[in-house]
């Protein structure tokens, strides 16, 4: 069934005409008054909708019918900040993260990043990440959209972070350290896990000194095994076994 993202709060036994993007989607698909589809508002909830009306080339007019409420979401939260890859790969990142389950996506420039963006050139890459977001999520059945964060430098992104850790939150840096420890050693052992920070770096990793800022913010150095992964291979990898690991259903 074609599934859609609406961009404001749905309610009960509602009529409402899809948004731009929505009902653009509903046109090519030549849906017909009568069929179905699925809509989702971000906040957690699935409705099944009928379309009631198709008019001109962008207007689509449904009635929502029924509320569900899909477990479909990782069972902790996990928020990735990666060191934006450059050309794009990050675009694939963001994709793949959203399909992953990720809740948040945080864009950083670190020492090493062969992407830099600022301004008014990174508003607009956030705001296209956003859509590549959504995409994914209409697509993977989920119904929470991932946090995209403004574009930070590595540092400022520390320094905006709660100290310590909240309770039930964990902090992980993927590391080439000779102390960092297998990902799933380090989940060993941590209860009411509901949050986790993970940090990845550009082409080239982070710098030395950038990953000791991040061990005095309590994140704790991770590997994923011997074999080094592109920077936007790594944090999908471990952001698919956080939540492998972290599944109680």
């Amino acid at each position: 069934m074609p599934r859609f993202f609406v961009d404001s709060p749905l309610s009960e036994a509602t009529a409402l005409v899809l948004p731009k993007e929505a009902a653009r989607h509903a046109q090519v698909l030549r849906l017909q008054p009568g069929d179905e589809v699925d809509l989702f508002d971000g906040l957690g909830a699935q409705w099944r909708a009928k379309v009631l009306a198709m008019g001109g080339r962008s207007e689509v007019e449904v009635q929502l019918l029924e509320r569900s409420w899909p477990r479909v979401e990782l069972d902790v939260d996990v928020t990735l900040a990666v060191g934006m890859p450059a050309n794009d790969r990050m675009d694939a990142l963001v994709e793949k993260a959203a399909e992953l389950g990720a809740a948040g996506v945080q864009p950083l420039v670190c020492e090493r990043s062969v992407l830099r963006l600022d301004g008014e050139r990174a508003a607009k890459r956030v705001a296209h990440w956003a859509g590549v977001a959504t995409a994914a999520c209409e697509q993977s059945g989920r119904v929470r959209l991932p946090a995209l964060g403004s574009v930070m430098r590595l540092g400022d992104w520390l320094g905006g972070l709660d100290q310590p850790a909240a309770a039930g939150a964990a902090r992980f840096v993927l590391s080439f350290a000779a102390d960092a420890r297998p990902l799933k050693a380090a989940l060993s052992g941590m209860q009411n896990l509901e949050q986790v920070a993970l940090l990845s770096g550009p082409e080239g990793g982070l710098s030395p000194t950038e990953e000791a800022m991040a061990r005095e913010c309590g994140f704790v150095p991770v590997t994923l095994g011997p074999r080094v992964l592109r920077a936007d291979t790594a944090p999908l990898a471990a952001l698919a076994v956080l939540g492998a690991l972290t599944e109680t259903r």
